[in-house]
């Protein structure tokens, strides 16, 4: 099992009325595995993505990655073990605006550390190759489309290989083609790299792409 919760809750106990935004959520995801985040708006989808990709931490229960107790690490190993083993793609691609697509694509690796710039440089531009955009690859953001935008976000997810791709609405910004794009690469990445990908969505079709579905109302599984 790669990622597991326990009894998972996140709660805002600091507003004048206390908010659940998830509630005793157990949540396990295989090595390899396409699931789908569905439920109606504000029902706790994005709340529990944040919570599966260690952006926030949990009120009360436990998460367990690769067999492992992670629930109290610090921020500074859960940022490490996020950089590592972790990519996320949002409904908004939050590519830095002055760096092209390439360098965009190269800033986690850089930020990991493990290989030398020339090698970076490489793995990066592969990733664009991959996913059709080598033309692109020395075009800043406000050249490039929408759907070639979020396609460099998915290449971005992917440099460091991680085990683990979390995506947020990826296709809530997109026309009806770059949403079948972007719909293609994610389950690419599944096929071809065994990642095991997460995705929030509220389109029904998308999410019967995907090998399971799990719904969340009110901020609870049903």
């Amino acid at each position: 099992m790669l990622l597991k919760t326990d009894h998972l809750t996140r709660r805002l106990d600091e507003e004048a009325i206390p908010v659940t935004l998830v509630s005793d959520a157990n949540v396990e995801i295989k090595e390899g595995e396409y699931v789908a985040i569905t439920g109606p708006s504000g029902s706790g989808k994005s709340s529990l993505l944040y919570l599966l990709g260690l952006l926030d931490r949990p009120t009360s229960g436990k998460i367990f990655f690769d067999g492992r107790d992670i629930s109290d690490l610090s921020p500074n190993d859960l940022a490490e073990l996020r950089l590592e083993q972790m990519g996320f793609v949002f409904q908004f691609h939050f590519l830095l605006p002055e760096f092209t697509a390439l360098e965009n694509v190269m800033i986690p690796m850089r930020k990991l550390g493990k290989l030398s710039d020339k090698e970076i440089r490489e793995q990066a531009l592969s990733r664009l190759i991959e996913l059709g955009l080598e033309e692109h690859a020395h075009k800043l953001p406000s050249q490039l489309s929408g759907g070639q935008r979020q396609r460099v976000a998915v290449a971005r997810a992917l440099a460091n290989n991680p085990r683990l791709i979390l995506a947020d609405e990826p296709t809530g910004n997109l026309d009806t083609h770059s949403s079948q794009v972007v719909q293609d690469m994610l389950a690419h990445l599944v096929k071809v790299h065994g990642c095991s990908v997460v995705v929030v969505t509220h389109d029904p079709e998308f999410a019967k792409r995907c090998d399971r579905i799990i719904t969340i109302v009110d901020g609870k599984i049903v």
